[in-house]
């Protein structure tokens, strides 16, 4: 259902029924890990998919930086250059 990049690739389906009684899959709830990491600077023109290749190698795992932070909009994140964020070890 979900590529391995995915934050949800693991994560458990469960059958319900939707509102207008039709049937539904849905996925429960995520917790989020604990994170080890480096506080990182953003700079001008970043986006957490720059800060992922740069950092890993691969700009479709950006999810492990939102996850990291309590930002609740990811954008927001690197959205001002020279605020520290977390980037998680992976």
């Amino acid at each position: 259902m979900f590529l391995e990049t995915s934050r949800y690739f693991r994560q458990r389906t469960i059958e319900t029924t939707s509102g207008d009684g039709r049937p539904a899959t849905a996925i429960t709830l995520r917790r989020l890990p604990a994170v080890v990491g480096t506080p990182s600077t953003v700079s001008s023109n970043d986006r957490l998919d720059i800060i992922a290749q740069r950092r890993y190698g691969d700009s479709t795992v950006f999810w492990h930086i939102a996850d990291a932070n309590s930002e609740l909009q990811a954008g927001e994140l690197a959205a001002a250059a020279g605020r520290d964020i977390m980037v998680p070890e992976r």
